[in-house]
């Protein structure tokens, strides 16, 4: 792949084409971002450049949106909180740039596919390959009885991984899936209802795990 001066070179000079291709190579190397993805945020922020769309916004941040929008756009699962982790923007600030960039470069984003989220979930609270295949298969069970539509595929995916765990007694809590896919505990337990409901019929909901108290001194 060319180097990140390569690619932006065609429409960035001087100090502005040395901070750019810093950032865009920071991004990708602490997302781990494949080729694709840092072409595409190449292309993108070229895009928003020509557009004058760095009036006013930091380089930094218009090129973390830019990661951003080519990460939804090609479908890798990362989200707002990595792309925050990885710079030094707050990602309202992020997701503020990142909804200016695909209205004013009118970029229609393919819908996002929980699937994607299954396996970094999994991986972070360790469960068997078998309950990470039921997961994958409760959304896509899902999908066909439309029950997904609409719905924030991270938090879909946590529930689905929550359910798969319950029925493969593989003994995780709310908070274990909620702390994993970085959603609130309340998301999970409102999603889970309106998922078993609609492939089973009405849930009975499992009890939240007790939390320890401090032993009495």
């Amino acid at each position: 792949m060319k180097s990140t001066t390569e690619l932006l070179g065609a429409g960035v000079d001087g100090r502005h084409l040395r901070q750019a291709s810093l950032e865009l190579d920071s991004l990708r190397d602490r997302l781990s971002l494949p080729d694709k993805v840092v072409e595409e945020t190449a292309r993108m922020y070229l895009r928003a450049l020509k557009r004058g769309l760095v009036r006013h916004r930091s380089i930094v941040s218009l090129m973390a949106s830019s990661a951003y929008a080519a990460c939804r756009h090609t479908g890798t699962p990362l989200n707002l909180k990595d792309v925050e982790g990885a710079t030094s923007i707050k990602r309202k600030e992020i997701a503020r740039c990142y909804r200016l960039l695909i209205q004013e470069l009118d970029i229609k984003m393919p819908a996002a596919d929980p699937v994607q989220f299954v396996e970094r979930i999994a991986v972070k609270i360790g469960i068997a390959e078998k309950t990470r295949r039921h997961a994958t298969d409760v959304l896509r069970q899902a999908r066909r009885r439309e029950a997904s539509a609409g719905k924030d595929p991270m938090s879909l995916a946590a529930t689905a991984v929550y359910l798969a765990c319950l029925r493969n007694g593989e003994g995780k809590s709310w908070r274990d899936v909620a702390e994993a896919a970085d959603v609130t505990e309340v998301t999970i337990r409102n999603r889970y209802r309106g998922l078993v409901r609609s492939l089973e019929g009405e849930p009975d909901l499992p009890p939240r795990r007790a939390r320890r108290r401090p032993a009495a001194r």
